[in-house]
């Protein structure tokens, strides 16, 4: 697989599901100019000109690199559940008709479930 090592609090948002505590990601208030990856494939999911601050608590974006990101139906059976369209890994969940930006979606991701490569650095 060829995946990187996650710590025990990477894991339990990544691997089972989990969310971080809201207004505690290291990612919600960053605007730097970069691309969001997978904390545990890199693969590139995110570029900091779809980020927008929600007010929510997590990093919020209006739209996804294409095909970066899959949706599926959470286990609560409400919300739609968005991962790392790579790996399977757990990011967060997408609401839509909520009139933050003129796309009227909002990607709510846990800041733990990305690394931030700032632009001109290299993953």
């Amino acid at each position: 697989m060829g995946w990187n090592k996650l710590t025990k609090a990477e894991e339990r948002v990544i691997v089972y599901k989990g969310t971080e505590p809201p207004f505690t990601g290291e990612y919600e208030d960053n605007f730097t100019k970069g691309t969001y990856v997978c904390r545990r494939c890199n693969s590139p999911l995110y570029r900091s000109e779809n980020k927008f601050d929600a007010h929510c608590g997590w990093p919020s974006f209006d739209s996804e690199i294409p095909g970066a990101v899959k949706r599926s139906v959470d286990a609560d059976g409400v919300r739609t559940e968005i991962l790392c369209a790579n790996c399977g890994a757990h990011l967060g969940h997408v609401f839509y008709g909520e009139g933050f930006t003129n796309k009227n979606t909002r990607h709510c991701v846990n800041s733990i479930s990305m690394k931030f490569i700032e632009e001109g650095e290299e993953s």
